[in-house]
């Protein structure tokens, strides 16, 4: 399944491409994504909820990074791909700042969180925990060739002005928004310019760990997360007990990125040593 692609006069794009085969289709990586909106709510969570969290995930290896005063720090990223070279779909992530097997978690992982800088001397990265796409061909791509917890469903991304509602269907409930996973709504109000931030992934994909490596580009918007709030809904999927397991019902982000100029290549992954 192909979609539209960027131009092959953006050397950003014109990279060497292989084919990956999926259960539907052929994958070309990197993945190109020439035009997407994203809000990544941030939040500040009890150090042994997200340890226990990467327990049951089966990734006690990792540990936990970008601490302040005994919380982790804990991503919900909420996409909106407009135009991909795998077709338009939205996706929202759950995802916990870590750090390698044998690295200690330290101060200057703040500064490489907050980065551009995707170098392979780059330590801290994210632990994804829940992946709900919106399309077959991304859910397939994202289990089979990198591991990740994918999961089709229903995902509505409106943002207008200010105001923010994004809200994640249970797959079991396409039609009911009292069992939502959860709904993330308010307005953002002031903020501050920000880049894009550089991202790593760290994954498993048949007992083998990888790295990842995105490239990214495009400014954005930092927003205090006062003006945000997490509900959940009634929801008993998976994804919605490892909310509740965080303590993040009924919760606010302690701070927001946001950009609608967003721009990424999302590479295939190397063993990590």
């Amino acid at each position: 399944m192909t979609g539209p692609a960027a131009a092959p006069a953006d050397p950003f794009f014109s990279v060497p491409r292989t084919v990956a085969p999926t259960s539907e289709g052929p994958v070309e990586l990197p993945i190109l994504y020439s035009r997407t909106r994203y809000i990544n709510a941030f939040f500040l969570v009890a150090r042994a909820r997200v340890e226990a969290a990467l327990d049951v995930a089966g990734a006690r290896q990792l540990r936990p990074a970008c601490e302040w005063r005994g919380r982790a720090l804990v991503g919900l990223a909420c996409f909106e791909y407009q135009e991909t070279s795998i077709g338009p779909y939205n996706e929202v992530g759950l995802a916990v700042a870590v750090v390698p097997p044998g690295v200690r978690p330290r101060a200057r992982h703040w500064l490489e969180l907050m980065s551009g800088g995707d170098g392979p001397r780059r330590e801290v990265g994210f632990y994804v925990l829940h992946l709900p796409v919106s399309t077959a061909a991304a859910c397939a791509a994202g289990r089979e060739i990198w591991g990740l917890p994918k999961f089709v469903t229903p995902i509505v991304y409106r943002r207008a002005g200010d105001g923010v509602a994004i809200t994640l269907t249970d797959p079991a409930h396409a039609n009911d928004d009292a069992h939502a996973i959860f709904a993330l709504t308010g307005t953002l109000g002031a903020s501050l310019p920000a880049p894009a931030p550089g991202l790593v992934l760290y994954s498993q994909n048949h007992g083998q760990w990888l790295r990842t490596v995105v490239n990214v580009r495009g400014a954005g918007r930092i927003y205090s997360g006062r003006g945000l709030r997490l509900r959940l809904g009634a929801s008993t999927h998976p994804m919605a007990g490892t909310l509740r397991d965080l303590g993040l019902s009924d919760a606010r982000p302690s701070f927001v990125l946001d950009t609608d100029r967003f721009q990424s290549r999302l590479n295939g992954g190397r063993p990590l040593a």
